[in-house]
Formats: C-alpha cells, structure tokens, sequence
C-alpha cells in the first residue's frame, strides 16, 4: 500500500492495482472476526458480471486478503437476526436506511460446497463507513449456510 497525493494505492492480489480515496475505505473499529489487526476494506462489486451477487471486502491493510460477501437477503427473503442497539454503538449515528447487512461466503474448489456465514452478518453504516461485525445468538442461522443451488437458480432466472 503507498499514497499518491490524496489516494490510496493497492496492489491486491484478486484485483490487481487499486487507487482510492480515503472516503471510499470501510473503517471497522474491532478489525473483523479472526482479524482483529484488518480495519480498513474496500468493498468491490464485479461490474463485468451483472448477474453475480458476490462482491468482496479486500484489505487495505492486507491487500492479498479478500473475502467474499453477499446480501444474505438473497439467500433468505426472511433474514431478520435480532439485534441489540449496543451491538451497533461503533456505527454512530446510524440513520434509517443507511445500514448495508452482508454475511461472509466460503467458497472452496468444489463450490457445489460454497457456503454463507448466516451468524455473523457484517453491518456497514453507508452514511459514515464504519463497519461492524457481529456474532448473533440466533438458531434460525447457521455459520455454514448451503448457498450453491440457491444462487445457481437465481442466476438461471
């Protein structure tokens, strides 16, 4: 990662040489889990792949680190996890509408095995860029979310 006058360039290892603005970075304030030191992400849509629904969150702190993520509404019409308020301190203020909710994917050679993280979904405030990721005490999700069949279907339609 280096500057150039008031962007940040990085060479990542799926997207190649990236240069953005400081506004554009997600800033999470406890690092994500199992990363606790990564507190800056780009969130990247694939614009060649209009149908595709997977975006990724890629490092600045450590550009050969992505992951995968996705709207988990697209996997579950009714996804509604309770959430306490405390939970969502680290993103204040957050105003109606301004909360973008994805879950991390695993996707691993044999994607007929890809799966979502229904337990812990990621909130971005879209009006700050402060981000969070929560663990959610609720049996309605799995950590390990079969998604294959599903976004192959979606993709068919």
């Amino acid at each position: 990662m280096r500057r150039n006058g008031d962007k940040m360039v990085i060479n990542t290892k799926l997207f190649g040489t990236i240069d953005v603005v400081d506004e554009k970075l997600i800033q999470f304030i406890d690092g994500i889990i199992g990363f606790p030191e990564m507190k800056k992400f780009l969130l990247i849509h694939d614009s060649e792949n209009k149908k595709s629904n997977i975006a990724w969150l890629q490092s600045a702190d450590e550009p050969e680190f992505a992951m995968p993520v996705i709207d988990p509404l697209v996997l579950m019409e009714n996804y509604d996890p309770l959430v306490e308020d405390e939970m969502l301190k680290t993103l204040e203020p957050l105003e109606d509408g301004d909360a973008l909710v994805l879950v991390t994917m695993t996707i691993p050679s044999d994607i007929k095995k890809m799966t979502a993280n229904l337990k812990a979904p990621i909130i971005i405030n879209a009006g700050n860029n402060k981000a969070c990721q929560l663990i959610i005490d609720d049996e309605r999700y799995e950590v390990k979310h079969p998604v294959y069949d599903l976004l192959k279907s979606k993709k068919e339609d």
